[in-house]
């Protein structure tokens, strides 16, 4: 047998995932099937870094547990950002503190991240993008209507689905079929979240 040559690929997908929906189900699906990756790790949100309220970590880790689960043994939910939110010094989650923490842990590890075009305009937000960049090179997936620029790997756009528009509905009681997997809106059902 021969050693592998390649280190194992895995492209990361965080988010509050507050509720996850079908479109993050999409993106998932789609990076696995079109880019040179051999997992995608789903990762929530701990506590989000602008504060924004959030279901229960476990409950949003238990509801992206149920849309990984048909994608199959390359999709897996990680709790990485529960590690980080327990280290010392802990300022709120960072995705270049993550992104450290990850490939400490995981140095046989090629890692890429995930992102929608409509993050691309706001990066001055973020802390020490262009370190992200290097630690994790994008893939970036249209989202709202807007292609990837032409030098992206993928070329897809997905629907134009939110998790505050999810929860707008959920609160209205309106039909939420085509936005959510069934398993997610019986969980969200016996759990009563989002009322």
């Amino acid at each position: 047998m021969t050693k592998r040559a390649t280190k194992k690929r895995v492209a990361l997908f965080g988010g509050s995932f507050n509720p996850p929906h079908a479109a993050h189900q999409l993106v998932a699906l789609y990076v696995l099937e079109t880019q040179p990756v051999d997992e995608l790790w789903f990762l929530p949100t701990f506590q989000h870094v602008f504060g924004k309220e959030l279901a229960p970590f476990a409950d949003r880790v238990a509801m992206t547990k149920l849309i990984a689960k048909p994608l199959g043994a390359r999709a897996k939910v990680s709790l990485a950002e529960k590690t980080l939110a327990q280290q010392p010094g802990f300022q709120g989650s960072r995705t270049y503190d993550l992104l450290k923490l990850l490939r400490k842990a995981h140095p046989d590890i090629a890692f890429r991240w995930v992102v929608g075009t409509d993050i691309l305009a706001e990066t001055d937000k973020w802390h020490r993008w262009n370190d992200v960049v290097k630690m994790a090179p994008l893939i970036v997936v249209g989202r709202g209507g807007q292609m990837p620029p032409d030098s992206s790997a993928a070329g897809l756009t997905m629907p134009d689905v939110s998790s505050t528009e999810v929860r707008a509905a959920l609160h209205e009681k309106r039909p939420l079929d085509a936005l959510l997997p069934r398993s997610v809106l019986r969980y969200i059902a016996e759990r009563r979240l989002y009322r």
